[in-house]
């Protein structure tokens, strides 16, 4: 019998969630944040630390939508959105990474952070 990753399926969760969910800049409101897990990482490694900043960045993305246009403020508007959601993330990162660290994380479902759109 198969035993169930719950590493692969958080991994795999992210990746179709990211898939799906593709809003533009005028959609980014539909959704405007989302719950980055960290419960399979190890904040302790830079390698884990690093994971995380991927997972903001990608959440980033989902949350401030995809856009691919010629269009100069929609570009401008889509980065900044980008930029300000990485942002407000990183107290809640260096939050997490610090309290890991320190040994005062209890990993589990709880171990999360939100990305959202500004």
């Amino acid at each position: 019998m198969l035993k169930a990753n719950p590493a692969l399926a958080a991994i795999a969760a992210l990746a179709v969630a990211a898939a799906l969910v593709v809003p533009t800049v005028s959609q980014a409101a539909e959704v405007s944040s989302m719950r980055v897990s960290y419960a399979d990482l190890n904040l302790g490694s830079e390698l884990g630390a690093r994971i995380l900043q991927r997972r903001i960045t990608t959440a980033a993305r989902v949350v401030c939508g995809f856009e691919d246009s010629r269009q100069y403020d929609v570009v401008i508007a889509t980065y900044a959105c980008r930029s300000g959601a990485v942002e407000g993330a990183r107290p809640a990162y260096e939050a997490a990474v610090a309290a890991f660290r320190h040994g005062t994380v209890t990993v589990g479902g709880a171990a999360a952070l939100v990305v959202s759109a500004r």
